[in-house]
């Protein structure tokens, strides 16, 4: 709801008038594990909505949106992106590496699950389902020592202040497209399409995430185990005296429980699509290398 009341108000300050629709999704209803209860959990009912017409535009988290398109929807604009990162919020101010050996740190997402514990801290990690404030009552309460939210969540409900560290990519690599939103009308709406494009769209967001999500739908088709993915323009200067945008893209798959494989690909902005296979092809290849073991 809250990053909806914000497509809205962009709107309305653009001079087009919006009504607010709540919607329940399966996701919503269950504290199952998302593994468990599938993709699309909170995006199905959302869709369904649009394709009804009870709604001209669909919000969603971009990280939740599987990656197989819907021919009947158009992904008409991804707009500026929050701070992609994970966050931690620990007990007593703590940071990560403040947490001592048994520390009991909360989180309900495999990706980040396989990289604390390839930290090698000795951290217990708990599954865990629930809002921001269900996931932060569980350290408040000392059942839980800490938990690891994304950042972008709490910047949207105004709960930054209870960030005890901002992770560092290199430690806690996000989720593909976290941080972002997707906003979706009808395919057939090419008004409403057009007006979202001109108000909210925003070319260097499209195009980072553009890049994590042909990552991770190269990886489905391949590979089992949690990723995390961060795609950035970055300005490089040339021999000329111009600046020419790259895109830098980094991914991370668990070969197991305690090992991660790492890789990364640099290129044009117009081939974030390709950037994205061939980073995955890479990981791919280096997590079959590192399974089988030498002369495997």
């Amino acid at each position: 709801m809250a990053q909806t009341a914000w497509v809205a108000e962009a709107l309305e300050k653009a001079g087009h008038p919006t009504e607010l629709v709540p919607v329940t999704t399966p996701g919503d209803q269950s504290s199952a594990p998302i593994s468990e209860i599938g993709v699309g959990v909170f995006t199905s009912a959302l869709r369904e909505a649009l394709i009804a017409g009870e709604v001209d535009v669909a919000v969603h988290s971009f990280k939740d949106l599987p990656t197989e398109p819907d021919p009947r929807l158009s992904l008409a604009a991804v707009p500026v992106r929050e701070d992609p990162r994970d966050a931690l919020c620990a007990r007593d101010g703590l940071t990560l590496d403040e947490l001592p050996p048994g520390s009991v740190v909360g989180t309900g997402s495999p990706r980040r699950i396989s990289q604390l514990k390839a930290l090698g801290r000795g951290l217990e990690v708990r599954g865990i389902r629930g809002n921001i404030d269900t996931r932060l009552r569980k350290v408040t309460d000392g059942e839980l020592d800490a938990v690891v939210l994304a950042r972008a969540g709490l910047a949207r409900v105004g709960r930054l202040e209870v960030i005890t560290e901002t992770l560092d990519p290199q430690v806690m690599l996000s989720a593909p497209a976290q941080g972002a939103l997707a906003v979706e009308c009808r395919v057939d709406d090419v008004d409403t399409e057009h007006l979202l494009q001109s108000v909210l769209d925003d070319e260097a967001s499209r195009v980072a995430v553009t890049a994590e999500r042909a990552m991770l739908a190269a990886l489905e088709a391949g590979c089992s185990a949690p990723v995390g993915a961060l795609a950035e323009v970055t300005e490089e200067p040339r021999a000329d005296g111009r600046v020419e945008k790259r895109l830098f893209v980094r991914g991370v798959v668990a070969a197991d429980d305690d090992q991660l494989v790492r890789a990364s690909v640099t290129g044009e902005t117009t081939a974030a699509e390709q950037l994205g296979r061939e980073l995955a092809a890479r990981l791919l290849e280096a997590r079959a290398a590192l399974v089988s073991g030498p002369g495997q």
